[in-house]
C-alpha cells in the first residue's frame, strides 16, 4: 500500500481529480466479470465505485478483489477520474488494495428482508443506503433546529429527565424508583422551562422524551427526541408565527442540503417545494365541521375503492410471480429477483388490508365527531390530507387538554393553544399553547382536575411573582422526519427504535 496517497473521502473526491488518492471503507457491493472487478466502497460520506482492471492492476490485487466480500473494511489506493455515472460522479482506477478485515457471512445481502429482520439487525442495517439517507436527513433536521433558534436570540436550557410529577397525561409515565422514591421519565421539559422563561425571556430545551403509551401505530414511539421553545410576553398569536417561520426554516435547510437523498427515499419532492407561509388556519370548531362534511366522507371513499382494487391487483401479481418462480426452466437469478417481488407485495398487501379494514371505522368516527373529543390519529390524517401545506388548528375545548392551557376569555368552553398537522396525512408534529398567567384560573383548574398542588408549589410560584403572558410548543423530531422523507413508519427515523416490544438491539 502507497505511504504517499493521500487519505481521501468519498464526498471531496473532486478535490483529487486526476491524482492517486487512498479511500477506508467497507465493500458495499462487487461484481466480478472475466476482465474487470466493479467494487463499491463506503466510508460514510458517501460511495465510489472502483474499478479494477485485469489487464491494468496487479495481478494479486485483481485477485484479491475478485474475493472480497460484502462490508469487509479495506483500504484502497488508485487514480480518481470523472465519471458522470458513478455514485458522487467521479470513481477510483484501483492499483492497490488493503483488507484489513474480511468479513464471512454478512446477514444483511443485497437480496429483500422483511423489517422485522431488519430491525433486529438495526446495528448493521445502519450501513444500507435507505437508513443512511433518512439519518443524514435527521442530522439536518436537527441541526436546523438548534441554528433556527440559536440564531433567533434564544437560550438553551436543559430540563430534567427524572420528574416527581406529571406533565402531560399521568397514564403515559414510566415509573422508575429513585432511592425508594417514585419518580418518572420526562414527558416534556414544558414546566420547568416556563421558569427559565420567566428568568431569560426565550429559551428552549431538547432531549430525549418518554410516553408509556400502549401503542403500535405508525405515529408512536415509547422513546422520542423533542424541541420545546418557551417564551415569554408571547401570545398564542406570537407562538403561530413562530412555529410557521420555524418550520419553512427546517424544510429549506433539507431542501438545500439533503435533495438528493430525498429523490433516493422517492420523496416528492415538489411537495416540500410548496411548505412556505402562509400556512392554513382552522379553529377546532371548524375542522370538527370538515370531518362531519362531504369533503371527508369523498376523501375516504375514495380512500376505499383505491385500496380495493389495489388489494385485487396485488393478489393477481403475487400468484403471477409465484406461477412463475416455480415454473419449468426459470434460472436461479430471475428466481431470486421474483422471490424478493413477492415478498414486498406480501407486505404491501397486509398493510393495505389492514388499512382497508379500518377505513369503515374512521369514516364513522369523522362522521359522528363530537365536539369536545380530541382529535384523534385518523382526524388529523384526514385534516392533513385536505390540505397541501401544514395546518394549525387552535382553540380546543379545554376538557381534552392539559390543565396548564389558557382559557380563551371570549370562548370559555376553548383553550388557547393550537397543533400543527403536517401535509400528506402525518398529522401533528408540534403542540403549543399559550400558558395560564393567572394563578387564581391556573388553581380552580387543578380543583376541577382533583390535582394536589403540592407536588406544583414551584410552578405556581411562577404566577405569584412577575407573572406575564407566555408561551410555547413541542416539536416531535421523528415525526418531523417521517414526514419530510416521506416514511409510512416513524421507527426508522431514529437510530435505535423503542416501541412496545421492541428494546433489542
Amino acid at each position: 500500500m502507497s505511504q504517499t496517497s493521500p487519505i481521501a473521502t468519498v464526498n471531496q473526491l473532486g478535490r483529487h481529480e486526476g491524482r492517486t488518492a487512498t479511500l477506508a471503507g467497507w465493500v458495499y457491493n462487487v461484481r466480478v466479470t472475466s476482465k474487470v472487478v466493479f467494487l463499491v466502497v463506503r466510508d460514510g460520506s458517501g460511495l465510489c465505485q472502483c474499478v479494477i482492471g485485469k489487464d491494468a492492476a496487479p495481478p494479486e490485487v485483481f485477485d484479491r478483489a475478485a474475493r472480497l466480500t460484502q462490508e469487509s473494511s479495506l483500504r484502497v489506493t488508485g487514480q480518481v477520474q470523472r465519471e458522470e455515472r458513478a455514485p458522487g460522479g467521479y470513481e477510483l482506477h484501483v492499483s492497490d488494495i488493503e483488507v484489513v478485515h474480511a468479513t464471512v457471512d454478512y446477514p444483511i445481502t443485497p437480496k429483500a428482508h422483511g423489517p422485522e429482520f431488519l430491525f433486529k439487525h438495526r446495528h448493521l442495517w445502519f450501513r444500507s443506503r435507505r437508513p443512511t439517507a433518512i439519518m443524514r436527513i435527521r442530522h439536518t433536521v436537527i441541526d436546523a433546529i438548534r441554528r433556527f433558534f440559536n440564531d433567533h436570540g434564544f437560550m438553551l436550557v436543559d430540563t430534567p429527565i427524572f420528574a416527581p410529577s406529571a406533565g402531560e397525561g399521568a397514564q403515559t409515565l414510566f415509573a422508575v424508583d429513585y432511592f425508594g422514591e417514585p419518580m418518572y421519565l420526562a414527558q416534556t421539559g414544558q414546566l420547568y422551562l416556563e421558569s427559565a422563561a420567566l428568568a431569560y425571556g426565550k429559551v428552549y430545551c431538547f432531549g430525549p422524551t418518554f410516553r408509556a403509551e400502549k401503542s403500535k401505530t405508525r405515529r408512536h414511539l415509547t422513546e422520542f427526541w423533542m424541541v420545546e421553545p418557551e417564551i415569554a410576553w408571547a401570545r398564542l398569536e406570537e407562538l403561530l408565527e413562530v412555529a410557521e417561520d420555524f418550520i419553512v426554516a427546517i424544510v429549506q435547510r433539507v431542501l438545500h442540503d439533503n435533495r438528493p437523498d430525498l429523490e433516493f427515499l422517492g420523496r416528492d419532492v415538489a411537495g416540500l417545494e410548496r411548505i412556505v407561509k402562509p400556512f392554513y388556519r382552522l379553529t377546532y370548531s371548524q375542522a370538527a365541521d370538515i370531518l362531519r362534511g362531504p369533503k371527508a366522507r369523498e376523501l375516504l371513499n375514495g380512500d376505499l375503492a383505491a385500496g380495493q382494487a389495489r388489494i385485487t391487483e396485488l393478489h393477481k401479481s403475487v400468484e403471477d410471480k409465484e406461477n412463475e418462480r416455480t415454473g419449468p426452466g426459470i434460472k436461479k437469478h430471475r428466481q431470486e429477483t421474483l422471490a424478493q417481488e413477492i415478498l414486498a407485495q406480501r407486505e404491501e398487501l397486509a398493510e393495505l388490508e389492514e388499512q382497508v379494514k379500518n377505513i369503515p371505522h374512521h369514516m364513522e368516527l369523522a362522521a359522528n365527531f363530537e365536539w369536545g373529543k380530541d382529535l384523534g390519529g385518523s382526524d388529523e390524517t384526514i385534516i392533513s390530507r385536505l390540505h397541501d401545506r401544514p395546518v394549525f388548528v387552535t382553540h380546543y375545548p379545554r376538557e381534552c387538554k392539559a390543565f396548564y392551557m389558557k382559557r380563551d376569555h371570549e370562548d370559555p368552553r376553548v383553550v388557547r393553544n393550537f397543533d400543527l398537522l403536517a401535509p400528506d396525512g402525518y398529522g401533528e408534529i408540534i403542540g403549543g399553547s399559550q400558558r395560564e398567567d393567572e394563578l387564581d384560573a391556573l388553581l380552580a383548574r387543578m380543583a376541577e382536575e382533583k390535582m394536589a398542588t403540592e407536588p406544583y408549589e414551584w410552578y405556581l410560584d411562577l404566577r405569584r411573582y412577575g407573572s406575564v403572558p407566555h408561551g410555547g410548543f413541542g416539536l416531535g423530531v421523528e415525526r418531523t422526519v417521517a414526514w419530510i422523507c416521506g416514511l409510512k413508519h416513524i421507527r426508522e427515523t431514529i437510530a435505535f427504535p423503542r416501541l412496545m416490544g421492541r428494546v433489542y438491539p
